[in-house]
C-alpha cells in the first residue's frame, strides 16, 4: 500500500515527468527560452535534480539515501538511462543531442542524492522548493514588464505560498512551537520573506532589476500561507477547550 506522501509525491512524478519530456523535444523553443539569463545547463540540472528527488521519494518515502544500499544506485541507473534516451531521441525531432547536457542532467541527479543523503524529507523539500523558485524567478525577470500576468500571479503567489506551508509543516514538526503562539508567528514569516528578500537582492545584483508587482505578490502569498494556518491554529484550539 502506498503511504499519503507516496501518493503525493508519485502524483507530482507522473506529472511532471512527460512534461519535461515533451519540454526537451519541441523542434523549435520559443524565443523566450533563448533570452533567460540562465545557462540551459543550469536548466537541464534543475530539471534532473527535481525528477530524481520525486523518484527516490515514491520509491523511498521515509528513509535517506544509504549509498551502501542497491536502491540509490536503480535510481541512478534508471535516471542515467532515461537521460541518454532523452538526448539521443532528439535527434528525430530537429534538435541535437549534446553530451554536455547528459553530464548536466547526472551532475543534477547525483546532487539530488547526495543532499537526500544528507537531509530528510521535509529540509529537503524546502532546499529543492527554494531552488525551484529561484530558477523560476530569473526565468520570469528576463521579460518583466510594468504588469504581471495571470500566469505570472499565479506562479509567484503559488509558489511562495507553497514554500511557506512547508516551512509551517517543518517547525510543526521538528519545534515545539504551533499556532497562534508569537514565536510560531514570527518563525513563519521569517524564512520565506527572508528568502524573498535574498532573491531580490540577487536579482539587483545580477543587473535584473527589481519588480515590485512581483514581490508584493509573492509577499500576498506568504501572508496568505500564514494567516490561512494562524486561523487552523487558533479554531483547533478552540475546539479543543470546548471539547
Amino acid at each position: 500500500m502506498f503511504t499519503r506522501r507516496q501518493i503525493i509525491v508519485l502524483t507530482g512524478l507522473v506529472l511532471y515527468w512527460p512534461a519535461i519530456f515533451v519540454a526537451t523535444h519541441i523542434p523549435r523553443l520559443p524565443e523566450w527560452v533563448g533570452q533567460v539569463p540562465v545557462s540551459d545547463k543550469v536548466m537541464h540540472f534543475t530539471a534532473y535534480f527535481l525528477l530524481t528527488f520525486l523518484l527516490w521519494y515514491v520509491i523511498n518515502p521515509d528513509h535517506k539515501v544509504n549509498w551502501r544500499k542497491p536502491a540509490v544506485w536503480w535510481v541512478l541507473l534508471i535516471v542515467a538511462c532515461y537521460g541518454a534516451m532523452d538526448e539521443l531521441l532528439q535527434a528525430y525531432v530537429g534538435r541535437h543531442p549534446d553530451l554536455y547536457d547528459f553530464i548536466a542532467d547526472m551532475a543534477g541527479a547525483v546532487t539530488a542524492l547526495i543532499l537526500l543523503s544528507i537531509f530528510h524529507f521535509w529540509p529537503a523539500c524546502l532546499i529543492l522548493t527554494g531552488s525551484c523558485i529561484f530558477v523560476m524567478t530569473n526565468f520570469l525577470r528576463t521579460n518583466a514588464g510594468d504588469t504581471l500576468s495571470h500566469l505570472e500571479i499565479m506562479l509567484y503567489s503559488g509558489s511562495y505560498a507553497f514554500f511557506s506551508l512547508l516551512w509551517m509543516r517543518y517547525i510543526h514538526h521538528f519545534f515545539k512551537v504551533k499556532p497562534p503562539q508569537m514565536r510560531w508567528l514570527i518563525g513563519a514569516l521569517a524564512i520565506p520573506c527572508g528568502m524573498l528578500f535574498g532573491f531580490e537582492l540577487f536579482c539587483l545584483i545580477a543587473g535584473h532589476g527589481s519588480n515590485l508587482p512581483a514581490n508584493i505578490v509573492s509577499l500576498g502569498g506568504i501572508f496568505i500561507a500564514v494567516i490561512s494556518a494562524l486561523l487552523y491554529g487558533l479554531f483547533l484550539r478552540n475546539f479543543a477547550e470546548k471539547y
